[in-house]
């Protein structure tokens, strides 16, 4: 069955590239809180030298984990190793500013705010499990009672709440305005129908696959599919049934692609797919497929058969076309010669 990764992946790489900026600018913002810190005579001068190591390391690490290609790919594991690198270097810095007393305790916002943004509710509570672990730490002396007494949890506690509010809150808001915006994004990027992309969602899909082929010389083929009979389906037994049609053909489509390739409503009674990596060949054998597949599921509209086919137009590249649109576009002749032929059948574009 057909499925939608490289949409999904596409997205989640755009949302992790933009996250990965805004996780880049509080590093920087923390790296340039310590400094002004250290600048304007905070810590103790027998402290200072450990804390400009701690600066230049976790600058080194920033720059080199970052900024280096040796990580390319935008990830959520990337994102969480920062993460802790900075609960770590912040836990370096309050070591010799002060420890629960230092100014700067509160710098663990920085790191609970984009756990709760960018990696969710159960690597949050790991982040917070460990800024714990470091409250401990920092506090230094053990007390009376033991670590797991009453009173020194309940003041443990204590100290943390506005850490744990802001987790919460934080990551309540997030999962929030992440559904409203994926929410928002399907609406815009999906035909109502079919509940495959429209236009402006293949546009968005398409468009970076095919990129992909022309920078790396991949071939890549596209589809133009139409439906042969929907007008006279529509007439004789209304557009309710024009409907179904329409829902049956894709999902007969569907059925033939691979999770790779990318289906979308083109509009009326056409369907356009990008299937990336095939050659005219193999794209060939995938429209005949659909073809088969097509004529031999009826429609069933109210106790009737009802009989359908498709015709079907093939361009690839590279040797129909340098642009998607000059590729789509002679895809569509092809698709409209394959009706004057006949129809319920594939014609490949020929110059």
């Amino acid at each position: 069955m057909y499925s939608k990764p490289a949409q999904i992946l596409s997205i989640e790489q755009e949302e992790l590239r933009g996250i990965s900026r805004t996780v880049a600018e509080i590093e920087w913002l923390l790296l340039i809180l310590v400094l002004l810190y250290q600048v304007f005579g905070g810590p103790l001068a027998a402290d200072r030298a450990a804390i400009s190591a701690g600066l230049f390391f976790y600058a080194a690490f920033v720059l080199g984990f970052r900024y280096t290609n040796f990580y390319k790919p935008e990830s959520k594991w990337k994102i969480a190793i920062e993460s802790f690198a900075m609960v770590l270097f912040i836990t370096w810095v309050l070591w010799y500013t002060g420890r629960l007393a230092s100014p700067l305790l509160n710098t663990y916002l920085l790191v609970i705010i984009t756990s709760a943004l960018a990696l969710g509710k159960i690597t949050t509570m790991f982040e917070m499990a460990l800024i714990s672990a470091c409250f401990v730490l920092l506090g230094g002396i053990a007390p009376t009672g033991g670590l797991f007494s009453l009173a020194y949890v309940g003041g443990l506690v204590a100290q943390l709440a506005p850490m744990l509010l802001v987790a919460y809150i934080t990551t309540m808001f997030s999962a929030d305005i992440r559904f409203g915006l994926n929410r928002a994004r399907l609406l815009s990027e999906t035909d109502d129908l079919t509940r495959l992309y429209n236009m402006r969602g293949f546009a968005i899909v398409a468009g970076r696959l095919f990129d992909q082929a022309m920078r790396y010389n991949r071939p890549a083929s596209l589809l133009m599919i139409d439906s042969d009979n929907l007008k006279a389906v529509n007439d004789l037994h209304g557009h309710e049934a024009g409907n179904q049609l329409l829902k049956l053909v894709a999902k007969c489509i569907e059925t033939e692609l691979r999770h790779t390739d990318v289906l979308a409503r083109y509009g009326g009674d056409e369907f356009v797919a990008l299937l990336p990596e095939a050659p005219a060949a193999k794209a060939l054998e995938v429209a005949q497929r659909i073809i088969k597949t097509v004529a031999t599921t009826p429609l069933e509209f109210e106790g009737r058969h009802v009989d359908t086919s498709v015709s079907i137009g093939l361009a690839s590249y590279p040797e129909d076309g340098r642009s998607i649109d000059a590729i789509q576009g002679r895809a569509d002749r092809a698709m409209y010669t394959a009706k004057e032929q006949g129809r319920n059948r594939v014609e490949k574009f020929a110059a």
